[in-house]
């Protein structure tokens, strides 16, 4: 069964941001006006000199980076998965065109800004963000994963965007004992029958599905993906000729996320029968993430009917 406790991702950001900044004197932290929700603010309590809020203007804010990232700073670029969209030509133009090291994180992605609506709910970001050349794109699984993998992101030399939820964050990797890598896949559980892989909270549905699986006699790896650009093909393509079957899981739209990276990759190497869960639609308002992760069926009950579709 799955150790460890609950825990908020975005409190894992701004914490590490912080031990990040005392070891490093070049980090720069800019805001658009969200230091408070996205808890880059423990930065501005540590060190007021590097920290800028720009306000509600999100091209500004990238721009900004991309001028302090073009004289030796390194910028972190902070905001809302959903408003940070507004800048995507600057993300673009700015900073990916002319391969800036502008490190650009995200929280409130996907549902977990559940009382905003659909509105706040960015669903399609990584779909937009894996098509600018030169951009990394990364969605840690879990807060362990958060403090794991964000010295090895702002070590990493370029653009790269970092997407994070807001508080939900079950245990995932938190037991786990490993270096992370950029562009590494990890695997969560080892399975023979069917690949269950995704990236994000939303493994956790993937793990509690692999066990129902396993009481029905199927055996079902759970891999993890941090990194979506650039994929970690050579673990794909294993477990696609290991287990014959995919199941992707994702708190983003099927359409051109997590599961489209997988199956670009799959179709090139070991084609296999897929099934993607996801969203496939805007979101609504609700009391939590997880209630909207249960009412647009990402959960374990969806995953294991995928599973057994493919099974029979």
């Amino acid at each position: 069964m799955l150790q460890g406790s609950f825990s908020s991702i975005r409190e894992a950001f701004g914490k590490t941001l912080v031990k990040l900044g005392e070891k490093d004197n070049d980090i720069v932290v800019i805001t658009a006006d969200v230091g408070d929700s996205s808890r880059a603010s423990y930065f501005k309590e540590k060190f007021p000199d590097r920290y800028f809020n720009i306000g509600i203007s999100e091209q500004d804010m990238v721009n900004f980076g991309a001028g302090l990232s073009a004289v030796g700073k390194k910028p972190v670029v902070v905001g809302f998965a959903m408003f940070l969209m507004r800048a995507w030509e600057q993300m673009r133009n700015s900073i990916g065109r002319m391969n800036l090291n502008v490190k650009v994180f995200v929280t409130h992605s996907g549902y977990s800004d559940s009382g905003d609506g659909s509105s706040h709910q960015a669903l399609e970001d990584v779909a937009l963000m894996r098509v600018i050349p030169n951009f990394k794109v990364i969605i840690p699984a879990d807060a362990a994963e958060v403090e794991r993998s964000m010295p090895v992101v702002l070590e990493d030399r370029g653009p790269l965007y970092y997407r994070m939820g807001r508080d939900y964050s079950p245990p995932i990797t938190s037991t786990m004992d490993y270096k992370f890598e950029i562009g590494k896949a990890y695997v969560l559980r080892e399975g023979d029958d069917i690949s269950l892989m995704g990236a994000g909270v939303v493994l956790w549905d993937a793990l509690k599905a692999a066990e129902e699986l396993e009481k029905m006699g199927i055996s079902a790896a759970v891999i993890n993906l941090p990194t979506i650009k650039p994929i970690d093909q050579s673990t794909i393509e294993y477990y696609a000729r290991k287990t014959g079957r995919i199941v992707t899981v994702e708190e983003h739209s099927v359409m051109g996320g997590v599961g489209s990276a997988i199956a670009e990759t799959v179709v090139k190497t070991y084609p296999v029968p897929m099934r993607f869960v996801g969203a496939t639609t805007y979101g609504r308002s609700a009391r939590s993430q997880r209630e909207l992760l249960d009412y647009y069926g990402i959960t374990p009950k969806t995953i294991v009917n995928s599973a057994l579709e493919l099974i029979k």
